[in-house]
């Protein structure tokens, strides 16, 4: 697994930041960690856990800190794969292995995770209709047509991370990953995992109106670009 890159953004998770990263580096020695501006000692955790660390002085959202993760992994140019993985424990190594496996023996630039396709563990009703909504707006404006388009658990190869250019800071990182697909007819699949929420993921998740506005700032994008 030494051609494998995990890059985890991180804010404000050190009650379980720790935990998530012993378990990650116990298959994969190479994780990058982007604390974005936590206020916590997130940092001091990551440290402990043996993770490289890289860090924003200010809060710059999810997509920034995936960017800054990136640019890092793509440093090393023995790293092959590259993993995107939330911090507050909701994925999991056994599908990041699943999907390591798809991305090496299909032709494919990006395997991406579904939990419709899998199981979403203590799912709230209303964050199923956000996410299905979601599901709906990202599939008619991209495109690219999937079964869960905001999933944090991707998997992709090289040539795509050298295409990886975010400039959506927050959660609409997700809808220009997908441009990112379609503009450079990049092969892409999606396979069942598994998400486990627990009371501290839930209470970190985004709320029914910062589904709203990631809405409207993709709207805006596709006018303006």
């Amino acid at each position: 697994m030494k051609d494998v890159c995990i890059v985890i953004p991180v804010y404000n998770e050190r009650k379980v930041i720790y935990d998530v990263l012993r378990n990650v580096r116990k298959s994969f020695p190479y994780v990058v960690c982007v604390d974005d501006g936590s206020k916590d000692g997130s940092a001091e955790e990551i440290l402990r856990a043996g993770a490289a660390l890289v860090r924003h002085p200010i809060n710059m959202g999810q997509g920034a800190a995936l960017q800054t993760g990136i640019e890092f992994a793509r440093n090393n140019k023995k790293i092959k794969y590259f993993v995107t993985f939330d911090a507050d424990g909701q994925h999991r190594i056994e599908d990041v292995n699943s999907m390591l496996d798809v991305i090496k023996k299909k032709n494919v630039d990006i395997v991406m995770g579904s939990r419709f396709l899998g199981e979403a563990v203590d799912m709230t009703l209303t964050k199923k209709v956000v996410l299905k909504l979601a599901i709906r707006f990202s599939n008619f404006t991209s495109g690219i047509k999937l079964t869960d388009t905001h999933n944090g658990l991707r998997v992709f190869n090289r040539s795509f991370a050298e295409k990886i250019q975010i400039t959506m800071s927050d959660m609409a990182h997700a809808s220009e990953i997908l441009e990112i697909i379609r503009e450079n007819n990049f092969k892409y699949t999606e396979i069942p995992v598994k998400i486990h929420y627990t009371d501290y993921s839930r209470s970190k998740g985004q709320s029914a109106l910062n589904a709203v506005n990631i809405a409207f700032d993709v709207l805006l994008r596709r006018i303006t670009k």
